[in-house]
């Protein structure tokens, strides 16, 4: 994938199509420690130990395809760039996906346009609350569509 943003669509439509009805993305840039961080937290239908096991490799998908390369590449792009990923999850209580990168690394991806990433979950899934914030040297940009429109009413 060409830039960061993109992981991020990858890995939320993984959320939606697990069940998702809360999708939380978080990033944070700090530049005083040299660190962007990436974290997908949601309360689709989880994974079991066995699936958890085998999701981050590029020929395992639950998607009926052969291969599922959403978690592997966004792990790679992280190690590539003195990084760290991580997965957590259970079933019927949802998963976070965590990466890390070194924001000065010459081999870190971009983040892209996440605005139009954002813009493109909400829109095409309605139905789900996204919350989103992220932080740049503890300024911070937050949006949770479970509150739009509430004050209007």
């Amino acid at each position: 994938m060409e830039d960061i943003s993109l992981h991020i669509l990858d890995i939320a439509e993984n959320s939606i199509r697990a069940g998702a009805k809360k999708i939380r993305i978080e990033i944070t840039e700090d530049t005083k420690v040299d660190i962007l961080t990436i974290a997908i937290i949601d309360d689709g239908k989880g994974m079991d130990i066995e699936t958890l096991k085998k999701a981050t490799s590029p020929f395992f998908s639950t998607k009926g395809k052969k291969i599922g390369l959403g978690l592997s590449l966004l792990a790679q792009s992280a190690k590539e760039a003195e990084g760290s990923f991580s997965i957590e999850s259970k079933p019927d209580k949802g998963t976070k996906v965590f990466a890390s990168f070194k924001l000065s690394h010459i081999d870190r991806k971009p983040l892209g346009n996440i605005g139009e990433t954002i813009k493109t979950l909400i829109v095409a899934n309605p139905e789900i609350r996204f919350i989103y914030k992220q932080s740049l040297n503890k300024k911070c940009l937050f949006l949770d569509t479970g509150k739009i429109g509430k004050k209007m009413l």
